[in-house]
C-alpha cells in the first residue's frame, strides 16, 4: 500500500468509558486489503470466544477498502459483529455514503466496543469524535425522523453518513437493521440489535480528506475505462432501468417465485407488483450510492389522502427492490402495489429487516390457519394471505414486544417454530430466513452454507439457472461451484465493491485498480486471499459452535418443485458432505 495511506488508520471507540484512539494497522490492510478481509481479523481480535451477542463485549467493526473513493461502485461498507440472530458470524454490507464518509474522514476501519450507560450517538468528524446525548431520540416512532433531526444538527453535509436504528433495534429484535441515508441498510443478522444493546442510536461520520494514487495518469485512464463499462453495459443498465425488481416476472415464469410461505412457486397477478408495473405507476425517483454512476435505488411515491381531510394528500417516498417485494409481497400473497408499499413503509420506519420480517409473518400465517396458534397468541391479529392491514398490526405488536408470541417472533422463524410448532414449514436456513429464490438446489444450499447465510454469498440461484433438470450438476460439482464463487466474492467484499459490478471487476481489472492504490498482487494472490478469508470466517463460525454436519433444509423446500425438479434429501446430504470436505481441505 502507499506510504501514509489513511486506509491503515483504525479508530477505536470505547462507549463505556467514552474514549477513543487511533492506531495504524498497516499489517492488516496490507495482507487483507480491507472490508471483509480486515473485519474478520478484527472480530477474531476483539470478540472473545463465547461472547454473548448483546453484551458490551461484542464489537461492531466497520471497514472500507483500497478502492473506496477511487473507483466506481467501490461504494460499500462492511460491518462485522457476532450475530444475535444466528449466534455466529454477523456480516452486513451497505451502500449510500457510508464508505466514502469513513474513507474521507481518514479511516479504513472503525471498531466500537463497550456499551453506554445512557442513549447516545457517535459523531465522527475527521479526527474529532463526539459522544452526543440521544435520550430525546430514543423511542421515536420512525428512524426516518431520527435521521432528519441528526441531519439538521450535525456538520459535514455532502460527504456525511448517518447510520441509525429504529425501535426494532432499541427493543433488540434479533433481525433489526441499521438504516443509512434513509434508503440503504445494514440488513439481516441483527446489527441493529447490537446497536440497541450498546445504547447506540446512531453513528454519524463525515470528512474531507484525500486518497492517494500511485500514477495519476494511469488512474484517470483506468477510471474512465471502468466508468464507461458501468454506464454502457447492458448488464448494468437493467439495474438502472427497473432494478432488481426486474426479477419478479422471469422468476414467476420459471415457477421459481416463492409464494405464500413457499406453498407455491408461482403467483397469480404477479405482474401487479413487478418491476415494470412499479416503474410505470409508482416510481418517484432513482438514487445512487456515492461514486456510483448506475443509480439502482428505486424510490416509489405513494400518494394517500389524509384520514380526516379527504381532499388533501401526503406522499411517502418508499424504497423497493426485489427482495422486499418477495418477502413482504409474494411470500404473504400481497399483489396490490399500494398494500405492499404501506407494509414496507412501516417495516422501514421501525428498522426491521424486510426479508426476515416477511418470512416470520408468512410462517405465522400458515401456523394461524393450521391451528398451531390462535387469536389468543396473536392478540386478535387475524393473519390471512394478502391482508396487509393485519400484517401491519402484527408488525406493530412485534416491535412493541407484546406477549410471548411476538417476543418469540422477534427472535426469528427458527425460534418461533421451535416453541409453537410448524418447523417443517418454517423457512429457516441455519438461523437466518429464506431469500427470494426457489430456482433449484443451488439457491437453497448456497444460502445454507454461505458464511453469512445470505443469497449474495455465492449466488447459488444464478448457478441453478445455468442448468436444466437433465443437466443438473452432481452434488460434488455444485459444492465446488458454490465454494469457488464465494471465495472470489471475499476478494470483492474486501475491496469493497458492489456485487452488481462483479462482471466488470474481473481479476485483471482488479489487479490494475489495486496497482493504482499501491497494492501489487497477482491473480493467484487474489484467489489465495479469497480462500484464506473464507476459511477465517468459517473458523470463527466453528469457534462459536457452528457445524456444517448439523445443517438441514426446511422440509417445505423438498415439497414444492423447482424449475430443476424436486430437491432430494439424498442430494442435499451428499452436497453437505462434499462441501464440508472442501472447506476442511482448504483450511
Amino acid at each position: 500500500m502507499l506510504k501514509g495511506d489513511p486506509l491503515a488508520n483504525v479508530l477505536y471507540v470505547d462507549l463505556t468509558r467514552r474514549q477513543y484512539s487511533v492506531e495504524r494497522r498497516e499489517d492488516l490492510f496490507r495482507e487483507n486489503l480491507g472490508g471483509s478481509g480486515v473485519t474478520i481479523r478484527f472480530l477474531e481480535e476483539e470478540c472473545p470466544k463465547g461472547t454473548e451477542p448483546l453484551s458490551p463485549e461484542n464489537p461492531i467493526i466497520f471497514a472500507v477498502g483500497p478502492l473506496t473513493a477511487l473507483f466506481p461502485l467501490a461504494s460499500k461498507t462492511v460491518a462485522m459483529f457476532k450475530s444475535p440472530h444466528t449466534g455466529n458470524l454477523g456480516e452486513s454490507h451497505a451502500g449510500g455514503r457510508s464508505a466514502i464518509a469513513i474513507r474521507l474522514a481518514g479511516y479504513g476501519a472503525i471498531v466500537i466496543k463497550g456499551a453506554s450507560h445512557s442513549p447516545i450517538y457517535l459523531a465522527i468528524h475527521g479526527n474529532e469524535v463526539f459522544f452526543r446525548d440521544a435520550s430525546s431520540l430514543w423511542g421515536m416512532g420512525s428512524c426516518f425522523t431520527v435521521g432528519r433531526i441528526i441531519r439538521e444538527n450535525e456538520p459535514g453535509a455532502g460527504v456525511r453518513t448517518i447510520m441509525r436504528i429504529g425501535k426494532a433495534g432499541e427493543r433488540r429484535i434479533s433481525y433489526a437493521s441499521v438504516t443509512t441515508e434513509t434508503y440503504r441498510h445494514f440488513g439481516r443478522l441483527g446489527l441493529g440489535a447490537v446497536f440497541g444493546s450498546k445504547n447506540l442510536k446512531a453513528v454519524v461520520v463525515s470528512g474531507s480528506g484525500k486518497v492517494p494514487v500511485k500514477d495519476p495518469g494511469e488512474y484517470r485512464r483506468l477510471y474512465n475505462e471502468i466508468y464507461d463499462a458501468c454506464t454502457l453495459s447492458q448488464a448494468m443498465r437493467k439495474y438502472h432501468d427497473l432494478g432488481t425488481s426486474e426479477n419478479v416476472l422471469p422468476l414467476n415464469a420459471l415457477s421459481a417465485l416463492p409464494t405464500r410461505n413457499l406453498l407455491a412457486s408461482k403467483l397469480e397477478k404477479a405482474e401487479n407488483i413487478s418491476g415494470e408495473t412499479m416503474t410505470r405507476d409508482y416510481l418517484g425517483r432513482r438514487l445512487a450510492c456515492s461514486h456510483c454512476p448506475v443509480g439502482c435505488i428505486h424510490i416509489a411515491a405513494l400518494r394517500e389522502p389524509y384520514q380526516d381531510e379527504p381532499f388533501f394528500y401526503k406522499t411517502s417516498m418508499i424504497s423497493y427492490d426485489y427482495e422486499p417485494i418477495y418477502a413482504l409481497g409474494t411470500l404473504l400473497g400481497i399483489t396490490e402495489p399500494s398494500a405492499f408499499l404501506k407494509l414496507m413503509n412501516r417495516v422501514e420506519a421501525y428498522g426491521l429487516d424486510a426479508m426476515s420480517t416477511g418470512v416470520v409473518m408468512a410462517w405465522a400465517t400458515e401456523a394461524f390457519q393450521g391451528g398451531l396458534i390462535s387469536e389468543k397468541e396473536t392478540q386478535g391479529v387475524h393473519f390471512d394471505w394478502g391482508n396487509y392491514q393485519e400484517y401491519i398490526k402484527g408488525v406493530e405488536k412485534l416491535v412493541s414486544g407484546e406477549g410471548e408470541f411476538y417476543q418469540a417472533l422477534g427472535k426469528g422463524v427458527g425460534e418461533a417454530s421451535r416453541i409453537y410448532g410448524g418447523e417443517e414449514f418454517a423457512l429457516n436456513f441455519a438461523g437466518n430466513e429464506m431469500a427470494g429464490y426457489h430456482t433449484g438446489p443451488g439457491a437453497h444450499l448456497g444460502l445454507l452454507v454461505g458464511a453469512r447465510h445470505s443469497h449474495l454469498d455465492n449466488a447459488g440461484y444464478s448457478i441453478d439457472q445455468k442448468f436444466t433438470p437433465e443437466t443438473l450438476p452432481s452434488p460434488e460439482k455444485l459444492a465446488e461451484m458454490i465454494l469457488k464463487e464465494e471465495e472470489w466474492r471475499q476478494v470483492l467484499s474486501s475491496l469493497v465493491l458492489c456485487f452488481f459490478a462483479r462482471g466488470i471487476y474481473n481479476p485483471e481489472v482488479v489487479q490494475r485498480t489495486l496497482s493504482c492504490a499501491g497494492f501489487e498482487l497477482s491473480e493467484g494472490d487474489l484467489h489465495q486471499l479469497g480462500r484464506t478469508i473464507h476459511r477465517e470466517k468459517y473458523r470463527f463460525k466453528e469457534r462459536e459452535g457452528f457445524s456444517l454436519e448439523r445443517l438441514s433444509l426446511p422440509q417445505r423446500v423438498y415439497q414444492t418443485p423447482t424449475p430443476l425438479g424436486e430437491i432430494k434429501e439424498g442430494y442435499v446430504r451428499e452436497f453437505l458432505m462434499h462441501f464440508s470436505l472442501k472447506v476442511k481441505e482448504g483450511s
